[in-house]
């Protein structure tokens, strides 16, 4: 079931632009200090009652009665009569925070423009945007303040400056605008819904398909991006429907910050919109104007064929659009826009020499622009378009980003051969499907300086003509046992963090048994050993050293343990081996021989 969201932003260019200024926070005015009620009428009481005494007080200030007696009334008085504890002093209790009624900081603009304490004075400035209509130039927004005095979107800027002479008036930055509407896309295609896109100059359209119920559902989902538009300082509302029509039309055209529609009743929830909501050209507004049409609801019952005569093909379109009849695709916004050479040819060609030509045509257009964005190719594709309908594909890959032309034409002048022309070529383009960033290099400062020197060409000379998976390094993995702690990389890496103990060069897929193995017990190193059919007598010997099984990787390797020694034979070969268990407790193994790797 498709779930489609608009989110709607209607002051994006007035909110954008009160970003950019700074926030200026009038200074408050000094509050005249608060003057306690004193009472001068001592009575009683030798100290006035204004004058800083405790209520608890009273109970001593008569001088006449001893204090035993004042306790025994006390006691003696009825319960709902009696003083609280702390009136007597018979309890200490913390006094209240000296700053606790206090108001926000109201020399802090960020904290006056989130609690609203103190109002900016930009708020109340009447400020519209402008930009050339045809021959004149209209307002294009305008502020709340604006609005209130008159001014909307489409009056033209002479009227608008008569009507409020102190106006401020900005020219309207449309491109900005639609570069934070990409921004906001291209963020929610990271961390929302792999389909999102731009839709018009006010908001964007999300493809919430199988992606609400990891957010808590459509109405949470909403409501978190609400608050998120909220703290970016834009004011959003968002609604959620089954088509993109609809969403759009109750986005723009309902009263809830979040307003989500049923599957289903999309008819239900346009038909009290005005005809606006549906994206109609204004020639068909006019029309359904003068047949006396003004909301959806009477555009329902209306038989197609009529309808489209009066008001244009393009409103029976947006109707069904709206209620799912026809489909609307959405286009998304892609994170990276693949750089793309290509070329016609007059003529179709069928020889490798026109193919290569058009080749390095292609690439100096595609580094080119590469070159403009600061990027480098990983991965190309060749596409050949025949004669006859078919295409012919040839993918070469980098083991770094480069913008070497003459390099990739090397690459793909290896696999020219594969082309199958056919009855000729007459449209090749080349595609750079995976880019990255390259940024310029270092290069010695003088000739005498060593430079490292760079492989990538000759990597990828050598896995053009064996294959990319011939070459690699070797890498390490965090693990005890030699045959997991090894993994293949790219032939550029550098691996990092081997162990201090030395391993050998050649490390054998799975351990070979030994036969005839003749060693003392529990420490030393064989004296000869079996290996297949042939036999070696050991002269020298280097070890143990013990690794013990990885329980928590195979429940069998709780007790075992590896002994390894490296041993050098009588004709200089050297052998990485070991032995099963510790050679003391049976448990760790059943003390047979194994070859593991080879030296040099």
């Amino acid at each position: 079931m498709r779930r489609v969201a608009s989110l709607y932003l209607p002051a994006l260019a007035i909110e954008r632009l009160r970003q950019t200024e700074p926030t200026f926070v009038p200074r408050p005015e000094p509050c005249a200090p608060v003057q306690l009620p004193i009472d001068d009428d001592p009575g009683d009481c030798s100290v006035p009652r204004g004058g800083g005494w405790r209520p608890g007080a009273r109970w001593a200030r008569d001088g006449a009665r001893p204090a035993q007696v004042a306790v025994q009334e006390v006691a003696t008085s009825p319960a709902h009569r009696q003083p609280a504890a702390r009136e007597l002093g018979r309890r200490s209790e913390a006094a209240e925070h000296l700053f606790k009624a206090m108001r926000p900081d109201e020399g802090s603009p960020r904290a006056s423009n989130r609690l609203g304490a103190v109002p900016t004075s930009k708020d109340h400035r009447p400020i519209v945007l402008i930009a050339p209509v045809g021959r004149q130039m209209e307002v294009t927004a305008a502020s709340p303040a604006a609005v209130a005095l008159g001014l909307t979107p489409g009056m033209a800027a002479t009227q608008a400056r008569a009507l409020v002479p102190d106006l401020d008036v900005r020219p309207a930055d449309a491109a900005g605008d639609a570069r934070a509407l990409r921004d906001l896309a291209i963020y929610a295609v990271r961390r929302w819904t792999p389909t999102a896109a731009v839709s018009g100059d006010d908001g964007i359209w999300l493809d919430l398909s199988g992606t609400t119920h990891l957010f808590g559902g459509e109405r949470r989902f909403c409501e978190r991006v609400v608050r998120l538009m909220a703290r970016l300082g834009y004011t959003a509302r968002i609604a959620v429907a089954g088509t993109p029509g609809t969403a759009h039309a109750r986005a723009r055209y309902g009263s809830q910050p979040v307003d989500i529609i049923a599957a289903g009743g999309e008819a239900q929830a346009i038909a009290p919109l005005p005809l606006a909501a549906l994206r109609l050209d204004p020639g068909a507004l006019t029309a359904a104007a003068r047949f006396g049409l003004d909301r959806v609801t009477d555009l329902l019952p209306m038989p197609r064929g009529p309808l489209a005569r009066r008001l244009g093909a393009a409103t029976v379109e947006r109707l069904d659009q709206a209620l799912g009849r026809v489909a609307e695709p959405i286009v998304p916004v892609l994170l990276h826009e693949m750089q793309v050479a290509e070329r016609r040819l007059l003529e179709p060609i069928l020889t490798a020499e026109p193919i290569a030509r058009v080749i390095k045509d292609l690439l100096d257009d595609l580094m080119q622009r590469c070159r403009e964005i600061g990027h480098g190719v990983r991965a190309l594709r060749l596409v050949c378009q025949k004669v006859d309908g078919g295409d012919q594909l040839v993918a070469v890959g980098t083991s770094s980003a480069t913008r070497d032309g003459a390099h990739l034409l090397r690459l793909i002048s290896l696999r020219i051969d594969r082309i199958d022309p056919g009855l000729g070529i007459e449209v090749m383009r080349l595609e750079a499907v995976r880019t990255e960033r390259l940024d310029s290099t270092a290069m010695a400062l003088t000739l005498d300086d060593d430079a490292r020197m760079d492989v990538a060409t000759l990597v990828d000379q050598l896995a053009g003509r064996v294959g990319s998976a011939a070459l690699f390094r070797i890498g390490a993995l965090e693990s005890d046992v030699p045959e997991r702690a090894v993994e293949q990389v790219g032939p550029l890496m550098s691996p990092a963090g081997w162990p201090a103990w030395t391993r050998p060069i050649r490390l054998l897929a799975r351990p070979e048994p030994l036969h005839d193995v003749l060693a003392l017990l529990p420490d030393h190193p064989p004296r000869r050993f079996a290996w297949r059919g042939d036999r070696h007598i050991v002269v020298a010997g280097d070890g143990p050293e013990r690794i013990h099984g990885e329980w928590w990787v195979r429940s069998g390797e709780v007790w075992a343990v590896r002994d390894y020694f490296r041993v050098e034979d009588e004709t200089g070969a050297r052998f990485w081996i070991f032995r099963r268990g510790d050679g003391v407790d049976g448990d760790t193994g059943d003390l047979s021989w194994y070859m593991h790797g080879l030296f040099g």
